[in-house]
């Protein structure tokens, strides 16, 4: 059975190298934070499992067979009429980036707390939501809620990421449920400044990981990009700096690998710090190469990175 369960959705997307508008030539891939997370950990090594729907159309096969590939287990992914969520990426000017989105309505919108099994969750050691989960509908939401819920009773441990999108919902509705949700979390992994400002109305990462602790959370990891990550635990505060890579590519999902292999580490065992240490040369290494999923390194760069010492220098992301 897994160990890491992540509830979400994935999506379709379509990369140009130009505007839309010009574009004659797409390249195909899938995304999104909740399955970002687990090709991540599963690239380390953990047993992982989606939590999602999957409509049944002609993408159908293609996301499946493309999660199974990354060693991610879809016995509890459901198969139902309906489409799946598509966007597009295109590169503007100076390779500043444009996100189109088509997802409302999308088969993991659909989601309803009837499709989760508890017995399923009871198996996994760590159960991660995500705040776009919970964005993409009032039954997604319910579903997010209800799956930290039957977590909290098999004790098995919860982990969420707010990741606010202001696309989706505005910081009052997020923060709403957020704190509906926390209660019930026990590692929280929040991205700062902006995000945390907008949401939380906190400047800080410190005032940030106090604010979450202040729930129950037992971790709470602060991404801040170059910044690297303000870790605060029941053990005290650390500051882990990024990981400098010579030339950075693309960000996008750098958040979610990160997320992946700190919960990969502790998953392993190590302590709080040492994870975060792996998770910053996980989203440093990713970021030197194109795509969410694609641009991950292999388990054995990752290692030569933690052993060569390189998490002790600012850069990257």
């Amino acid at each position: 059975m897994p160990d890491i369960l992540s509830l979400g959705e994935c999506m379709v997307e379509f990369f140009a190298e130009e505007p839309l508008a010009e574009a004659r030539h797409v390249r195909k891939a899938f995304a999104g934070d909740a399955l970002n997370l687990l090709a991540a950990a599963s690239r380390l090594g953990s047993s992982c499992g989606f939590l999602s729907r999957v409509g049944n159309d002609p993408f159908q096969p293609f996301l499946l067979n493309g999660w199974e590939s990354l060693g991610i287990d879809t016995s509890h992914v459901k198969r139902v009429e309906g489409r799946n969520g598509i966007y597009f990426i295109s590169i503007h000017g100076r390779g500043e980036r444009e996100f189109t989105y088509y997802r409302a309505g999308s088969a993991p919108s659909t989601m309803t707390p009837e499709d989760l099994d508890p017995d399923y969750i009871a198996q996994a050691r760590v159960l991660h939501i995500s705040g776009i989960t919970q964005a993409i509908s009032e039954t997604a939401r319910a579903t997010a809620l209800a799956a930290a819920r039957i977590a909290n009773e098999k004790y098995v441990c919860v982990s969420f990421d707010p990741n606010f999108r202001p696309a989706l919902w505005s910081a009052a509705e997020a923060r709403a449920a957020a704190e509906e949700l926390l209660p019930h979390v026990d590692i929280a992994l929040p991205s700062g400044p902006e995000e945390s400002e907008q949401l939380f109305g906190l400047a800080s990462a410190a005032e940030t990981a106090d604010y979450l602790r202040g729930f129950g959370a037992y971790a709470v990891a602060v991404k801040q990009g170059d910044a690297g990550v303000h870790l605060s635990t029941e053990d005290g505060t650390q500051a882990v700096p990024a990981l400098t890579v010579p030339h950075v590519v693309d960000t996008t999902g750098a958040g979610d690998a990160f997320n992946g292999a700190f919960l990969h580490g502790l998953v392993e065992y190590m302590p709080a710090q040492a994870a975060a240490q792996l998770g910053v040369v996980m989203a440093g290494l990713k970021v030197r190469g194109r795509g969410a999923i694609a641009s991950l390194p292999s388990r054995e760069e990752v290692n030569r990175a933690m052993r060569s010492g390189r998490t002790d220098t600012g850069g990257g992301r």
